[in-house]
């Protein structure tokens, strides 16, 4: 199967801001969606927004850090439709600190959601891939697993580790599942800046507003490396702001 219309996606973080923008893109194409969050009202309001205008979508609540839940997102794509044909892996945190401050929390929500969150979906869905003999990886890494920028480091390496397991598993993959790495730079996201100092965080914000690019521009990336025919596989795409260094 080649396009996107028809394909069952299933997108972990869909509430806002990329994953949001990837489910409206992919729903105007004809994709039928499985979306998982875990702020239900947010998730409802994506999900409605999609069937008013005609497309197809399921919500279910969910948090990437718990493997049963990546299992019923999962589970839910094939009760529903049949079938997966892509599980895109974006549920992310910014929590961006110096080691002075010793933020162990926000290190904990980082590792858990990037690192073991991703591991929970490849969990969950790539014994259904190899049973279905075809399926595809869509991992959300960022532009800081190629460039480590102070107060990033615990961030950068939880996206580091991202990039790593998805170039392991597009090596164990074999022919007939697709394995891609998205790795978007400065983007307008509600989590830009969020639970950083307050210095931090207005110094984060007027970057935004100066260079950052929409979450529709990552939205196109993620279309376009499921639009390929079986057996092309886009292995890595880095998209990020002209102005951004």
């Amino acid at each position: 199967m080649s396009g996107v219309e028809g394909k069952v996606v299933a997108i972990t973080g869909a509430s806002s801001g990329i994953g949001a923008a990837t489910a409206t893109y992919l729903a105007e194409r004809g994709a039928r969606l499985v979306l998982g969050a875990r702020r239900e009202d947010r998730l409802q309001a994506v999900v409605d927004q999609i069937t008013a205008q005609g497309g197809s979508a399921v919500g279910t609540v969910i948090d990437v850090t718990r493997r049963d839940d990546l299992q019923r997102l999962t589970d839910t794509a094939v009760d529903r439709f049949g079938r997966l044909d892509v599980l895109v892996s974006n549920a992310g945190t910014m929590a961006v600190s110096p080691f002075d401050e010793l933020r162990q929390d926000d290190w904990d929500a980082m590792v858990a959601t990037h690192i073991t969150g991703l591991l929970n979906g490849i969990g969950a869905a790539l014994p259904l891939f190899r049973r279905q003999r075809s399926g595809q990886f869509v991992n959300i890494a960022s532009t800081a697993a190629y460039v480590v920028k102070s107060p990033q480091a615990v961030y950068a390496a939880t996206k580091t580790a991202v990039k790593v397991l998805t170039e392991g598993l597009r090596q164990e993959s074999g022919p007939d599942l697709r394995v891609t790495l998205v790795s978007p730079g400065f983007t307008n996201t509600e989590g830009v800046g969020k639970g950083a100092s307050p210095e931090a965080a207005a110094a984060a914000a007027r970057q935004r507003d100066e260079m950052a690019i929409p979450p529709a521009a990552i939205a196109s990336a993620i279309g376009y490396a499921i639009e390929q025919p079986a057996g092309v596989d886009i292995s890595e795409v880095v998209v990020r702001p002209t102005a951004q260094a």
